[in-house]
């Protein structure tokens, strides 16, 4: 199962993890931001005028600028997790990733291909229900620099995410507490408070947290009914990717030259509501396609290691 592809490491004591998560940490919030802080103090001309959130940095900077300057400190923060991984827990990075003999490509392409899909239609009935919400905002240079940035860049970002916490996170909490309900509930509310200081959360209230909480909830039990993070990873990359080539708003996280504006006033409405009716649809979907079965033991089973024979058996495939 997944979680015991942890076993296929070593120190799995909590100080390792622990350094794992502060490298981790400060190769995103620390070295990954300097490129960022440097590039603002050289547009700025003087402290007074430097921006404080990430309207005032997408206004001095211009959106693509910053989104490539932002994805950098993921990009340092992922090298940051697996050098961790690789070097400190001897952990090979398939045994991070997957159960499986090797990463499942099909399954990322279809988490990926899933989540647009919904997603598409989604924003089809918005558009048509309120269309007075969105303004045509393409602008044919800014775009075509803003795909490549997508495509090339953004998968860092969501990567970053899953393997720190339906990855790392989520084997280190199953070893440390000996079961699957912890780290599932855990991860799912570490990610939820990843997004706390999002412009989100100040312009909708912290109940938009139920979509982030329910977020992570669905991409931690896609990576234990699958006993892998593909789905979660494609799935995740979709959704972000979808956002931002189609739809943003001067008031989210993700500020981009997207083909549309959402010029409505800010409510929280259907992404809290996603949780609760769209996400069992998704699982549903997912567990009839991949036939899921035995949900009681890999949502809430134990974790044991395994032994010595079989732990010997599993290092030689």
């Amino acid at each position: 199962m997944f979680i015991e592809q942890a076993f296929k490491g070593k120190n799995h004591n909590w100080f390792y993890y622990v350094a794992g998560v502060v490298l981790a940490f400060t190769g995103w919030q620390f070295i990954g931001a300097v490129p960022l802080i440097a590039v603002l103090f050289l547009k700025v001309p003087d402290m007074m005028s430097f921006p404080s959130d990430i309207g005032g940095m997408t206004d001095l900077l211009g959106a693509n600028l910053f989104l490539f300057l932002m994805i950098i400190s993921f990009l340092t923060g992922l090298l940051a997790l697996l050098f961790t991984v690789k070097y400190i827990h001897k952990q090979p990075l398939l045994a991070l990733t997957t159960s499986r003999k090797r990463i499942d490509k099909k399954r990322i392409l279809y988490g990926f291909g899933l989540v647009v899909a919904i997603n598409s239609i989604l924003f089809v009935i918005g558009y048509f229900l309120s269309p007075g919400d969105f303004q045509w905002n393409f602008k044919p240079l800014p775009f075509l620099i803003l795909l490549a940035i997508t495509i090339i860049m953004l998968p860092i970002q969501t990567s970053f995410e899953e393997y720190l916490f339906r990855g790392y996170l989520m084997q280190g909490l199953g070893v440390l507490a000996k079961n699957r309900w912890f780290p599932l509930i855990t991860t799912s509310v570490f990610f939820g408070l990843l997004h706390i200081f999002n412009p989100e959360v100040k312009e909708l209230g912290y109940i938009i947290m139920v979509y982030y909480i329910g977020t992570g909830l669905l991409l931690g039990v896609m990576t234990l009914m699958d006993d892998g993070m593909e789905l979660a990873l494609g799935y995740h990359a979709g959704n972000n990717m979808l956002t931002a080539l189609l739809v943003t708003a001067d008031w989210t996280a993700l500020q981009t030259d997207s083909l549309f504006l959402d010029i409505s006033s800010p409510e929280a409405g259907f992404d809290v509501l996603a949780p609760v009716l769209i996400y069992p649809v998704v699982i549903y979907i997912l567990a009839r396609k991949y036939g899921w079965t035995g949900w009681k033991e890999k949502l809430f089973g134990k974790v044991e290691p395994p032994l010595p024979a079989e732990a010997e058996t599993e290092y030689l495939k």
